[in-house]
């Protein structure tokens, strides 16, 4: 069902995206379609740079009487995020992203879809080979490894760029205008041990939470959606107070960027307990459709608990409370709002990931904050809170935020543009989600910079979808603009 997308209008930009989702590209694999893009702008007579990060620069001259126009920067990130469900067989390291078209809508089978952020880099490769539009010079930026760390623009050294404006197409709404971002920062807590014996006559367990709706942790982060780490986080210290269940292993959640959609986790308990064990995970998974739902989708909600072999070693008692605790202490979601920009949240954090694996355990977090005092904050807490609990905590990877420009005469230009061909008012938006924007302009001073795209909704999980209709929508606006550009 995948090439029916070729079918669907502007024509070339689908063909693009179809293209870019035969490549398997999750973050940190990016030899292949690095040199995709390269080979690309090759093909087409074009000059190509690439920079020690990977990062490339395609250059296309201006067209005929707009050689004095400001130079534009046209700028997307060619990796994706993998995430799928766990009954879904794909390995995103060598399968295609597999499409589907539904009304209005295209998504994937049960995997993201890559639209975040391939429509944008198809959108450019679109514009870089047609040779019937009117454009001062462009310097089209693909920039690699995005979601994890922002390490392809923080990777850009100064006068790899010579321009003066740029467009991300990194923004998921239509009709939106972002002109600023929150900055982030990574947190990792880690506990190391010597695994302890089973006591004898233990059972066990796995437990398993499924069917949560995740997202976007920038985006969708103030929606209220469960975390699923924090829901096994608060059923194991139920369990472990009233029936001496121990904990093997734990694994829940996977990238920092994603709220987390599932987790489980292996438990031993004497056997005499195991009715009441089992009841008390049916009352949760009746607490957890009661508390989330208007959140998440409760018929897919499932909290259950199957009988498996009996594990060779256990977490030590002391480190499995200190982990219990810290992820039940941690905060997560919004935390607070911006004061000047309405519904937009200012500071947020997403316990992302919790794995154990022989001898070790592992959280990952993501703060997010417009402020940088608040960002500085709410790392203090995390790491008092995980710290206090016994595990190594590490901060990571801080990315600065991109402060609005009041003043930006492309903003000015852009609302006016977008009112004129559609009859309708642009919304000027600041978004909690991490834009690469604020580290590019630190790279490449004096930048007047607007992000803009389609509708694409619930990014980085498996219920990722684009609206068709707003791509072409996008893309017209995007032509005009490099028009008006003089």
């Amino acid at each position: 069902m995948s090439k029916e997308i070729l079918d669907l209008k502007p024509t070339r930009l689908w063909k693009h995206f179809y293209d870019l989702n035969q490549i398997p590209r999750p973050t940190g694999q990016m030899e292949e379609v690095t040199k995709f893009v390269i080979d690309f702008g090759k093909s087409l007579g074009l000059e190509v740079k690439q920079d020690k990060t990977g990062n490339i620069v395609i250059i296309k001259p201006a067209t005929a009487g707009m050689e004095n126009a400001p130079v534009v920067i046209l700028q997307s990130h060619l990796d994706m995020v993998p995430q799928k469900n766990n009954d879904v067989v794909h390995d995103f390291t060598k399968d295609p992203i597999e499409m589907k078209i539904e009304g209005n809508i295209v998504k994937a089978k049960s995997t993201t879809l890559g639209s975040d952020n391939g429509i944008g880099v198809a959108a450019i490769m679109t514009v870089l080979e047609d040779k019937t539009l009117s454009h001062g010079k462009i310097e089209a930026l693909f920039t690699v490894d995005e979601e994890v760390g922002m390490v392809g623009a923080s990777g850009l050294q100064p006068g790899f760029l010579s321009g003066d404006i740029l467009l991300n197409l990194d923004t998921e709404e239509i009709g939106e205008l972002c002109v600023g971002c929150a900055g982030g920062v990574d947190i990792n807590a880690t506990w190391e041990y010597k695994d302890v014996e089973v006591p004898e006559g233990d059972i066990a367990y796995k437990v398993v939470l499924k069917g949560l709706k995740g997202g976007h942790s920038g985006t969708e982060i103030h929606l209220g959606r469960a975390n699923a780490n924090k829901l096994m986080a608060y059923f194991l210290k139920d369990a472990i107070s009233n029936f001496e269940v121990r904990l093997s292993a734990i694994d829940g959640g996977s990238l920092r960027n994603a709220i987390p959609r599932e987790s489980w986790a292996i438990v031993t308990l004497p056997q005499e307990d195991e009715k009441d064990f089992l009841d008390l995970v049916k009352e949760y998974e009746g607490i957890y459709k009661e508390e989330y739902k208007a959140a998440e989708v409760v018929a897919n909600l499932s909290f259950k608990a199957e009988k498996t072999e009996l594990p060779k070693t256990l977490i030590p008692e002391e480190i499995q409370d200190g982990l219990i605790n810290a992820v039940v202490a941690c905060q997560n979601g919004s935390i607070g709002m911006l004061t000047e920009f309405e519904g937009i949240v200012e500071t947020s954090t997403n316990l992302a990931s919790v794995k154990s694996s022989p001898g070790r355990i592992e959280a990952k977090m993501l703060a997010r904050s417009s402020s940088e005092t608040r960002k500085d904050e709410i790392c203090s807490s995390l790491e008092s809170a995980f710290a206090l609990a016994g595990a190594r905590v590490d901060i990571e990877n801080p990315y600065p935020g991109w402060q609005p420009n009041a003043q930006s005469k492309t903003l000015n230009m852009m609302a006016e543009l977008y009112e004129e061909m559609f009859n309708e008012k642009a919304h000027v938006v600041v978004v909690h989600a991490g834009l690469e924007c604020g580290i590019i302009l630190s790279s490449t001073p004096g930048l007047d910079i607007v992000s803009f795209g389609p509708t694409i909704l619930n990014a980085h999980s498996p219920d990722e979808y684009v609206e068709i209709d707003t791509v072409e929508k996008f893309y017209s606006y995007l032509l005009k603009t490099l028009e008006r550009i003089k």
